[in-house]
């Protein structure tokens, strides 16, 4: 009975989490498809990515504050209803305005189906059972970003991309009755002293803040390359099609990879030099990535998954080695300067793409990328014996 009871949390935590990934990136593979349907710019569109990522980052602290004193299940049931409620109306609309807003509001609510459900197995599982749901958690947040977009622009015709939201709300709906029903109910804890360090407390240590400076570069730069793919590959010399460059994606698979092989090398070589290796390797392909050829754009975007997986899990590993208290705050703070990040890296990328190009995102990137190596260099002399 435990292993059924195991494998039905394993199976509830991973169709959550995949799903709720999978609202995120829908739109990213079919940006000039929305440029052209709507007869917008660039910039614009490219809100309705990080629209989402910047619902995320503003709701991410109250949900994580509110799992700690409510139950789990009417917080998910409320989430996974909303999100899908504001997919249904993207695949409705014909305004571009009602399309990013709805695109918003399903940001807002996606952490009470991935912070509040971390939290959640934090509180109910022993460390040796929660490592290997954990798994499954960040495995689920790499499949869910590549189904994503998938489903936005190839499973679906990229014309169609307004049936990959109707495919995504059916997909959510349904994963949350499964957690529903495969989630064995807790009681709600007081706080305890362990987890009442505020939040002002975590933002005053340079030990951390840095790490969540990392947290924030390091996603701005990712997310900037494969939101602005499209548009480099549907350009000369490439003139791909959208489903084509779709495929492209499937690099991002590196990342199911990279996480607990990253954690290795961590504990080998400790994680400042984890930190400044996984950016190396970042901004190399960067460069590879900028040449004329499909060869080097596949060998630099899995460069790219490579340094940025390695940077992430680093960082996430040397934050969480350090907290002696307050772990649910201070991880909602890294997940908040993480899509943070990703907003300000994608909405400053847009800009640099219409003003001077391709070459001007990999730039930008080099230059965030400052923030990771800062960050490596910092956490060896911490460590110094």
């Amino acid at each position: 009975m435990r292993t059924t009871a195991s494998f039905r949390l394993q199976l509830s935590v991973f169709a959550l989490v995949s799903a709720s990934f999978a609202n995120i990136y829908i739109t990213q593979p079919v940006l000039p498809v929305l440029q052209q349907e709507f007869a917008s710019d660039l910039v614009t569109v490219s809100l309705t990515v990080s629209a989402v990522i910047l619902g995320i980052a503003l709701s991410n602290l109250p949900f994580g504050f509110l799992s700690d004193r409510w139950p789990i299940h009417p917080i998910i049931f409320t989430g996974g209803l909303m999100v899908s409620i504001g997919g249904l109306v993207c695949a409705t609309t014909d305004r571009l305005a009602v399309l990013i807003a709805a695109r918003f509001t399903q940001g807002l609510f996606i952490p009470a189906l991935t912070t509040c459900l971390a939290a959640y197995l934090a509180k109910s599982l022993p460390a040796e059972k929660l490592n290997v749901v954990m798994g499954a958690y960040v495995s689920a947040t790499v499949l869910g970003g590549l189904g994503g977009r998938l489903l936005g622009g190839w499973l679906h015709p990229p014309l169609h991309w307004r049936y990959a939201f109707v495919s995504a709300a059916v997909l959510t709906l349904a994963a949350t009755v499964v957690a529903l029903r495969g989630m064995p109910r807790l009681a709600v804890d007081r706080p305890t002293p362990e987890n009442a360090v505020g939040f002002a407390t975590l933002l005053r240590r340079w030990a951390y803040l840095r790490l969540y400076a990392c947290a924030a570069g390091s996603f701005a730069v990712f997310s900037s390359i494969f939101n602005y793919l499209p548009y480099r590959l549907s350009d000369a010399p490439f003139f791909y099609s959208t489903q084509t460059t779709t495929l492209l994606y499937l690099v991002y698979i590196v990342g199911i990879f990279m996480g607990p092989l990253a954690g290795r090398i961590s504990n080998r070589l400790g994680s400042g030099t984890t930190l400044i290796a996984g950016a190396v390797c970042l901004g190399a392909a960067l460069a590879i990535v900028s040449m004329p050829a499909v060869a080097a754009v596949v060998i630099g975007l899995i460069g790219v998954c490579a340094g940025f997986f390695t940077v992430h899990a680093a960082a996430v590993g040397a934050l969480n080695r350090k907290l002696v208290g307050g772990q649910g705050r201070a991880n909602a703070l890294y997940v908040l300067f993480y899509y943070s990040g990703g907003w300000l890296g994608i909405t400053a990328s847009g800009l640099a793409y219409r003003q001077a190009g391709w070459s001007a995102v990999i730039y930008l990137g080099w230059v965030l990328l400052l923030i990771p190596v800062g960050a490596g260099i910092m956490e060896r002399r911490a460590n110094r014996p």
